[in-house]
């Protein structure tokens, strides 16, 4: 065995050497731990941008209802005789314009449902006509009061929707928060001849999850 003196040069660059690559080696060991953070934070980072996200929930569309007699739906599973005749919910009239016989506005209406803790920043509508004279001339969403005798009005998009499409489009932006009483919405239709038909594919809501 090399008998080294204790306080030879040797010795004293071997140790030298030995405390150099302990302290590299931490060094490593440091860099390499803070590239591999737990993932805890980053998820954090995720869900936090998560709670700003807009999601849209699909509704059972077939469940709109007319608001009155002069507005008619129907629906054929095997072509809903509209353009490539995908099924559809079908709104049909039987007068002309966008007033109703019983004296309001010509619509079909839905209450909503919205999961807990969520707010509803818009709509979100699928359609196709039969002709651009006959579309969709307003979306509305009504919050119903407590005492339930009437509904303030939160979302009024007067855009007429004459692309004969099939189109998806989203609505003017809102702000209701559902916890407060019941929504409903409304779809008000125009039509230039009774002979027309929109065809309504889906209609969904935009959700964002309360902060």
């Amino acid at each position: 065995m090399l008998n080294i003196p204790s306080f030879s040069p040797f010795r004293i660059l071997l140790a030298i050497l030995i405390a150099v690559g302990m302290t590299s080696g931490s060094n490593a060991f440091a860099d390499e731990a803070a590239n591999h953070h737990p993932k805890s934070n980053h998820g954090g980072d995720e869900r936090e941008g998560a709670q700003d996200a807009i999601h849209v929930m699909w509704l059972n569309h077939y469940a709109l209802l007319p608001g009155d007699d002069s507005v008619q739906v129907t629906y054929n599973s095997t072509s809903s005789g509209v353009g490539g005749g995908l099924s559809a919910l079908v709104v049909h009239s039987t007068t002309l314009g966008d007033w109703g016989n019983s004296g309001g506005i010509k619509v079909v209406e839905m209450a909503v449902q919205v999961p807990p803790r969520h707010d509803i920043v818009g709509v979100r509508v699928c359609y196709e006509l039969t002709s651009a004279n006959s579309f969709i001339s307003q979306i509305r969403l009504a919050q119903v009061q407590n005492p339930p005798a009437f509904a303030y009005v939160l979302l009024d998009d007067g855009t007429d929707l004459v692309a004969v499409g099939p189109a998806c489009i989203d609505s003017q932006a809102t702000m209701i928060d559902p916890e407060a009483g019941p929504v409903l919405l409304d779809l008000r239709v125009n039509f230039g001849s009774v002979s027309d038909r929109i065809a309504i594919r889906g209609v969904g809501l935009r959700l964002k999850p309360k902060d």
